[in-house]
């Protein structure tokens, strides 16, 4: 059983900014604030990219399969790039940590 404290620090792990990827992300981010007209293509392509994904993923949710999960995804993308959505995707990945914690000491409180 994963406990909410342990979920946490896999998701800090993940997200250090040291780890390879982040610091070539890190390097080509910097290089396109270098150029206002790429700077600016690159906040409408990640705000087209990032809007269509949460929002199919809203289409998606009635239906089965993974709607939130591709909503989530929308959030993620938008988040690169905008303060708003980088903070709602945080929110949204502190509650799937606690309601994931839960739904694992429920399965174990009936097993």
């Amino acid at each position: 059983m994963v406990t909410e404290a342990e979920l946490s620090r896999e998701i800090a792990a993940g997200e250090n900014p040291d780890r390879p990827v982040r610091r070539m992300l890190r390097r080509v981010r910097a290089w396109i604030d270098t150029r206002p007209r790429l700077r600016s293509f690159y906040r409408f392509t990640v705000g087209g990219l990032g809007g269509g994904i949460a929002l199919l993923g809203l289409l998606l949710v009635p239906l089965p399969g993974p709607g939130w999960l591709v909503v989530f995804l929308g959030l993620a993308i938008l988040g690169t790039e905008f303060v708003w959505a980088g903070k709602a995707a945080g929110l949204l990945k502190r509650m799937l940590a606690r309601f994931w914690a839960w739904w694992n000491a429920r399965r174990a409180a009936r097993a």
